[in-house]
């Protein structure tokens, strides 16, 4: 069990536009590796392999800011799994009332790790976002980092790690080459 940070990002570190479109003419062009032309069947060998690590995951820690644009995913992503979000403010009504599998966490980010590491099993927590990586790498509660590197420059928008407190020494565990994209596999050395 590892809690693993996965997030698409081009070239020049950009993880979304500022208007929070992901590039491309339809907004979506840093997940076009999971799914070559529209079609998540077009997935083949290793690339294949990687992203069905996503139906593997048992919880997931994802940013307040990422969870209200996707609307919470109504409540259920990734076959169902708790989604956990720290934040220091209380979650609004759709969250609070209509998506049961969706808990806020005001005590941090080490808190809303630990409750889904809990909720987690063996299996890993998946981790999103920009901030929360920042913040789930500063009080080193984040094990792994699994970069989707899309060949595009976006040129402006939302760094994924904009600013950290201090070094960070990483451990290339695997890289897979495909035409979509390149995975780059980090372990984060303590």
């Amino acid at each position: 069990m590892a809690t693993v940070l996965y997030m698409s990002v081009s070239l020049d570190g950009y993880i979304s536009k500022e208007d929070d479109f992901l590039g491309g003419d339809d907004g979506n062009r840093l997940h076009e590796w999971y799914a070559p032309g529209g079609d998540p069947g077009a997935l083949v060998g290793e690339a294949k392999d990687l992203a069905a690590e996503l139906d593997r995951i048992g919880a997931v820690v994802t940013g307040r800011r990422t969870a209200e644009l996707m609307d919470h995913w109504g409540g259920d992503v990734h076959n169902g799994v708790p989604i956990f979000i720290p934040s220091h403010r209380p979650p609004g009504p759709a969250a609070r009332w209509g998506y049961p599998n969706v808990h806020y966490v005001q005590d941090g980010i080490s808190r809303a790790m630990e409750e889904a590491v809990a909720a987690a099993g063996e299996r890993d927590v998946y981790v999103q976002g920009g901030y929360t990586a920042r913040k789930a790498l500063e009080t080193g509660v984040l094990d792994e980092i699994q970069v989707h590197l899309i060949p595009v420059l976006l040129g402006s928008g939302h760094r994924l790690f904009d600013s950290l407190p201090a070094e960070i020494e990483l451990e290339v565990v695997k890289v897979i080459d495909t035409p979509h994209a390149t995975h780059i596999r980090y372990r984060v050395r303590r």
